[in-house]
């Protein structure tokens, strides 16, 4: 698939986003406002960089996979969120054009296996 990078990331920023929320209240958390903060430890720009580093030193993801990253995360381009510097924000992108391709591509297992990577389980 040769699709946008942006437009990956873009769709895989929603898809990772509503399966922590569904995680967090699977929880248990009710609260709004607590279920705001808990989901920032997870789809902030820092964490999923976190995140994509740590599983990426694991050898965790395929080389296709690792194609997708690396595209997004090498995309053309200087913007990026003022509270967030360009590294951070290119490692976000990388890991969120991940989930948007595994999403296109009907892989919601292996969506679901990184996420449980993530979450402990």
């Amino acid at each position: 698939m040769n699709k946008n990078v942006l437009a990956l990331a873009y769709l895989g920023d929603s898809i990772y986003e509503v399966y922590i929320r569904k995680y967090l209240i699977d929880q248990g958390i009710e609260k709004v406002n607590i279920l705001q903060k808990e989901a920032t430890n997870y789809v902030s720009a820092k964490s999923q960089c976190k995140y994509l580093t740590q599983l990426m030193e694991e050898n965790f993801f395929t080389e296709e996979e690792l194609n997708v990253i690396y595209r997004a995360r090498n995309h053309k381009g200087s913007r990026h969120p003022k509270n967030t510097d360009i590294i951070t924000y290119k490692y976000s992108t990388g890991f969120e054009a991940l989930i948007g391709y595994l999403y296109l591509e009907n892989n919601v297992s292996r969506i679901e296996e990184i996420i449980r990577k993530i979450i402990g389980d």
